[in-house]
C-alpha cells in the first residue's frame, strides 16, 4: 500500500508543481514506485500471473497517457479497462486448465485440495465440484465488473483537467487516494461473497469443517 498508494499520492498532489518536480518528472517518479514494486515482487516470488502482469500494464498505461498528453477520458477508460479484462479472464479461464479462481481462492498453498477432493468422491459429490466452482466464478468475476464500473465513474469525476498538467496531476493522485475506499471496500466485500460460497459449499458437499479444509500452519 505504501509503495502503490500513499507515496504516489503525496508525489502527485504535493511535489508535481514546477517549483519541484514538475507534471511531467512527478508523473514519472509517482508511478516508478508501484512499478518497481511489481517488478521486484515477481523477482522475489518468481511467478509472473495474468492479473500482475495486467497491474504492470495498468501503470504503464498510466503514464503513457499522461506523459502523451492525450485526453482525461483515455484515463477512465483504462481505469475500467483493467479490472474488465480480470473479470472476463476469471469467467473464460474457468473452462480452461488454468482457472483464475484456483489461484486466487481455490489454491492449494492454502487449502488442503488433495483431501477436499477425497473427502467429496468418498460423499460421492466429486462432479459438483465443477458447478461450485463455476458460480464462485462468477461472482468473484462480478467484483471486478463492479470495481470496473466505479473506476470508471470516479475517473471521470475527477480527473478533468488536460494531461502535463499540475492540476491533472493532483487529481490523478486524488483518484488513486480515494480508489481504496470507494472501490477497494465494496469490491472485497463481493470478493468474501464468493470466498464464503466457495468455503460453504465445499462443507456441505465433503462434510469436512472449514479448518479441516486448509492446511495446518505452524
Amino acid at each position: 500500500m505504501i509503495f502503490n498508494i500513499i507515496i504516489p499520492v503525496v508525489i502527485l498532489t504535493k511535489f508535481s508543481g514546477e517549483q519541484y518536480l514538475g507534471p511531467a518528472l512527478g508523473v514519472v517518479v509517482a508511478l516508478a514506485f508501484p512499478l518497481g514494486f511489481g517488478l521486484w515482487e515477481r523477482k522475489n516470488t518468481g511467478k509472473f500471473s495474468f492479473i500482475s502482469g495486467l497491474g504492470i500494464v495498468s501503470v504503464l498505461l498510466t503514464g503513457g497517457i499522461s506523459l502523451l498528453e492525450l485526453d482525461a477520458k483515455y484515463i477512465a477508460i483504462k481505469e475500467a479497462l483493467i479490472p474488465g479484462l480480470i473479470g472476463i479472464g476469471i469467467i473464460v479461464s474457468q473452462y480452461t486448465k488454468y482457472p483464475l479462481l484456483k489461484t486466487l481462492m481455490f489454491n492449494d498453498t492454502v487449502m488442503d485440495i488433495e483431501g477436499i477432493e477425497k473427502a467429496l468422491a468418498e460423499k460421492g459429490n466429486s462432479d459438483k465440484l465443477i458447478k461450485v466452482q463455476q458460480v464462485a466464478s462468477k461472482i468473484l468475476a462480478s467484483a471486478f465488473f463492479l470495481s470496473s464500473a466505479l473506476n470508471y465513474v470516479l475517473a471521470k469525476m475527477i480527473v478533468v483537467s488536460p494531461a502535463g498538467t499540475e492540476a491533472y496531476n493532483s487529481e490523478l493522485g486524488r483518484m488513486t487516494a480515494l480508489s481504496y475506499p470507494v472501490i477497494m471496500v465494496p469490491t472485497m466485500i463481493v470478493f468474501f461473497i464468493a470466498l464464503y460460497y466457495l468455503l460453504n459449499s465445499l462443507k456441505k458437499l465433503s462434510g469436512l469443517k472449514l479448518e479441516e479444509m486448509f492446511h495446518d500452519q505452524e
